[in-house]
């Protein structure tokens, strides 16, 4: 396929962005390293140790302790992302032409920071566990959930089925066939088209923002923090409402918590503690 023909058509743009912004420094996010960080003043050790290995959920970890993770880390990269669209926008008109591409790219790999944290603490497995390429089943899971952010309820619809089918199946892994070529597919598809017309928009509403020095600089930061944080509080309450990030149920016996069938010392829990 051409470039023109690429750019011409919606969903090759944005899945272009997509493929773009996952190659950027810092897109992916390490999911062990970054659910013991999260959890770490909340939660025992046992308690991170079996959501690092199998998910919170298997673990117990309340939903309330989960959403107080996802808020902080919703405030954490809004302020980051803010900041850096902010930047781009010093420059100028005469920079234009650099800093758009550049900008977009930032602002959805924060996108795919925000969405990866969110799914982690919400249950869903490690969507670069090999440290490969993008592939075909997590670039539509990451569809999918870009597609939740803009609230679109095709894109809500399909990440409930892909939760319910790893649900009812215990899964580790994202199942492959229903994203790549299944049930789900063409939802994806139709969601990435969506997307791909939505970041034109997007650019065009950047390009305007930012082609007055300084001032362009405030108006980009605003617009990027006033869309970025309701965006990713939406996909925080769609993941946090879906079966497969409900607690397992516990059993108490004398000082020890049975979660199914493996116990685990009953934590002292931390205090919920503001985090910086």
């Amino acid at each position: 396929m051409s470039t023109k023909k690429v750019m011409e058509n919606p969903e090759s743009r944005f899945s272009a962005l997509l493929a773009a912004a996952v190659r950027l420094p810092g897109a992916r996010i390490d999911r062990e390293a970054y659910l013991r960080k999260a959890l770490s003043r909340h939660c025992s050790e046992a308690e991170i140790r079996r959501a690092i290995e199998e998910s919170p959920a298997a673990a117990g970890i309340p939903a309330e302790i989960l959403d107080r993770a996802a808020g902080e880390s919703i405030n954490y990269e809004t302020a980051k992302a803010s900041a850096l669209s902010a930047a781009a926008g010093i420059p100028g008109v005469l920079a234009l032409p650099a800093t758009i591409p550049a900008d977009m790219a930032q602002y959805f790999g924060h996108m795919l920071r925000i969405a990866q944290k969110l799914a982690y603490l919400y249950s869903w497995p490690d969507l670069f566990a090999d440290d490969t390429d993008l592939d075909d089943a997590t670039k539509s899971v990451l569809t999918l959930f870009i597609g939740v952010m803009f609230g679109t309820q095709s894109a809500n619809n399909a990440v409930g089925k892909v939760a319910t089918m790893m649900s009812k199946e215990v899964a580790k892994k994202l199942p492959q066939k229903a994203l790549t070529k299944g049930v789900v597919y063409p939802i994806v598809k139709k969601v990435a088209g969506y997307l791909g017309a939505e970041m034109t928009k997007q650019t065009f509403a950047k390009s305007v923002s930012k082609a007055i020095p300084v001032v362009g600089a405030v108006v980009s930061g605003g617009l990027t923090f006033a869309t970025y944080r309701p965006m990713a509080k939406r996909l925080k309450k769609h993941l946090s409402g879906l079966e497969l990030a409900k607690p397992a149920p516990c059993v108490v016996v004398g000082e020890v918590i049975d979660v199914h069938d493996s116990p685990i010392p009953a934590p002292g829990r931390a205090g919920l503690h503001d985090r910086a």
